[in-house]
């Protein structure tokens, strides 16, 4: 069964990063602007690495165009 992180982006930031905050919620920060999904590849490399896990395993399921997104963990 797949599991779901809620996330919270600040795209454009100095100082990019990942925090996680509490059980399955996550704040990353990312120097990309939000323009033609460039913060979103971003958001989901930067989850990857934080996680140890490819980046073929995360999709964004909710919150395509928002800052709260729903990323899912798929796979083993």
């Amino acid at each position: 069964m797949p599991v779901r992180l809620e996330v919270r982006v600040k795209p454009r930031s100095r100082r990019p990063g990942v925090e996680k905050t509490s059980e399955n919620v996550y704040r990353v920060e990312v120097a990309a602007a939000p323009e033609k999904g460039r913060a979103n590849r971003e958001v989901l490399a930067r989850l990857a690495e934080a996680l140890d896990i490819p980046v073929s395993r995360l999709r964004i399921v909710r919150g395509e165009t928002s800052p709260n997104k729903v990323v899912e963990v798929l796979g083993p």
